[in-house]
Order: structure tokens, then sequence, then C-alpha cells
């Protein structure tokens, strides 16, 4: 079988930590042989916001600059619930995800990944609705231009956005004119969990998701295991290649050639040391980018 092109540029990266500050984090990516990161900009589990003064954003960019990092962007609140019926709720998501985006404008961030939301009161078309309406006017009152990245979910409880179709139905919900600014980030663990089969049926899928969704909307991948069984609706990530989805998935789209400029992240277990654990995950999707199948 022929090896994969080398000459095609490999995006290829983690989720790293943005202890002491977000400046940090482009050298501990370099450390880890990583030319993507991606990280958060605030505390994920705390309303609190942050502002990114200058100091912070010209630092940020400074360690960007004498890194290899090519391409930095951030993953939202885990609070954030667009798609929530609570009207408070909804609107302190909407403020939270501004802010989001403010920080994301500071640092010139290249994507913000947000999942779609909980339709906690078991209505899922109207919480698409509320997604891509806050969506909306977030991206109409903010004159940056990092593009928003809806994350596809594993199902669990009320989150929306782990079927095909409800992703493409937000996109259509989403105003043409932010159409420039929205695109699809897919994780592995994710789709697994979903009843979505990578192991045995990996073509079957992606033609799926390219016929109801589009490959070309795809701007991130999330590389992760899973450790959770297939349709079982529980987002567990585990080590690539050692959880229940195993080598070929991430052999599969390591050498897709659909998907070979596509920035990649892992998501996966730090263990106890997280910079070497880091690395071998690294290590073993560029082994499977070039070694034959």
């Amino acid at each position: 079988m022929a090896r994969a092109d080398s000459a095609e540029p490999l995006l290829l990266g983690a989720h790293v930590s943005t202890a002491g500050g977000v400046e940090h984090a482009p050298a501990r990516g370099a450390e880890i042989g990583a030319n993507v990161v991606q990280l958060f900009t605030k505390q994920v589990n705390r309303w609190a916001e942050r502002d990114i003064d200058s100091e912070t954003a010209d630092a940020f960019r400074d360690a960007l600059r004498d890194s290899r990092i090519v391409v930095a962007g951030s993953h939202d609140s885990y609070l954030i619930n667009l798609a929530s019926p609570d009207p408070k709720l909804w609107e302190r998501s909407l403020d939270s995800f501004r802010c989001e985006l403010a920080r994301c404008r500071a640092l010139g961030l290249d994507f913000l990944v947000s999942h779609p939301g909980n339709a906690t009161d078991g209505d899922r078309e109207a919480g698409l609705r509320r997604n891509a309406d806050a969506i909306d006017r977030a991206l109409a009152e903010d004159d940056g231009t990092t593009p928003v990245l809806i994350e596809a979910t594993a199902g669990q409880g009320t989150s929306l956005g782990s079927r095909f179709e409800e992703l493409a139905t937000l996109l259509e919900l989403i105003s043409p004119q932010n159409e420039a600014r929205i695109g699809i980030c897919l994780d592995t663990a994710h789709l697994f969990a979903a009843a979505y089969d990578l192991v045995d049926d990996y073509d079957a899928v992606m033609i799926e998701f390219d016929r109801l969704v589009g490959l070309e909307r795809v701007q991130l991948l999330h590389m992760n295991d899973s450790k959770t069984a297939f349709g079982s609706r529980v987002d567990r990530h585990e080590q690539i290649a050692e959880g229940q989805m195993g080598p070929e998935p991430f052999r599969h789209i390591m050498r897709d050639e659909r998907l070979q400029c596509i920035p990649k992240v892992i998501e996966t277990p730090k263990g106890e040391n997280p910079i070497e654990t880091d690395r071998k995950n690294l290590h073993r999707l560029r082994r499977y980018r070039s070694v034959a199948i």
C-alpha cells in the first residue's frame, strides 16, 4: 500500500494547560512536539470571566512566534448552554460566549470549539434554534475573525449534536452571513459513543457525514479513543489505541487524504507524566500516517 505523502503538512497537537497564564501554552505545546495547541482561556467550570489585557496578549503572541506552533485555538466553558430553555441560563450562557469570543479576538486564536448545548426540556428542535440564535447574536456583535467550531457530541443525556442530522440542522439555522465563521469539530470518541462505527465501517461513516453535513465543513479533529463501549452515549476519553476503538480508526483518519490538512488535537488523559504521555500519543498518530497498513 502507498505511503502517506510526506509533503502534505501534518498539523497535530494537544490540549495543553494554561497554568500560570495563557502565554505558557505555546511552549507546552512545543515541548511535546506539537505544532497545534488547544487551550482554555478561563477556568471552564466557573462562571467568572476574565479579560485578556494587552500585556498578556502580547506575551502570548510572542510565545507563538518563538515556538513551532502554527495553529492555536480554544474550547469554550463547559457551563455554557446556548440551547437552554431557561431564559436566565440562556442569557448567562450568551454573555459568557461573548466573552469567549472576545478573548479569542484578543489572543488572535484560530478557532473556538463549542458544544451545541443541552435541550433540557426535551424539545430538541427548539434547542437547536436557541443555539443558532445565540451564535448569530454573538457573532453580530463581535468584530473578530475566529471561527466557531460546533463539536459533535456523544449524545449523553439531553445533549444535542450527536447525530449528523442535528449538526446539519444547526448549520442551516445559523444566518448565512455568518457561514464563513462556522465550522465543525469531529471528536472520534464522541462519534464512536454516538454509534458511528469508525472501527468496522469507517468509509460509511465518512460518506454519511459528507452527505448530510459536508466534509468541507470540518475544520478540526479531536483524536481520542473511548473508554466506553460503542453506542454507549457516554463521553470518556482514553489513550490512542488503548480503548474500545483500538488503532484502526486512527490509522484511517491519519491516512485519509481528505483530512490531511485539517488540524488534529488529542484530548487524551494526561496520566502521571503528562509530557511523556502526550508525546507517546502523538508519536502513535504520526506512525499511523507514515507506515503502510
